[in-house]
């Protein structure tokens, strides 16, 4: 039924998967238009036939989660080291430089997901 709702317009269609964060991607080619008539190809103006709605989250959110996991088991480190007296303070110091790299590696992360959000 969406096939011929939209059979009469010169756009190529494609699905839309969107993810529990919010971020989407495209899915799968549904239905071509008329401007193209090589097979295999499209004529590069993509629409939404439907959208996928995905329980979990993006690619990208998972990789951002999984590193303040690792963020704050440093610091709970640190902190437990702190405690148990100076005695770790290379070990300390091991741990801040992975947080400030984890810092680094988020904010790329977090860019990348803004640029891909505007991006449309």
């Amino acid at each position: 039924m969406l096939i011929e709702k939209h059979s009469s317009r010169k756009m190529c269609f494609f699905d839309q998967h969107r993810f529990a964060c919010g971020d989407w991607k495209w899915g799968h080619f549904r239905q071509h238009c008329n401007r193209e008539y090589r097979t295999g190809e499209t004529c590069g103006m993509k629409l939404i036939m439907q959208t996928v709605p995905v329980s979990q989250k993006c690619k990208l959110c998972d990789k951002i989660e999984t590193k303040l996991r690792r963020r704050s088991a440093e610091e709970d480190r640190i902190n437990r080291w702190k405690r148990e007296g100076g005695k770790f303070r290379a070990s300390i110091d091991r741990s801040y430089e992975m947080i400030k790299s984890l810092d680094r590696e988020i904010y790329d992360l977090r860019n990348e997901r803004t640029k891909k959000r505007l991006v449309v």
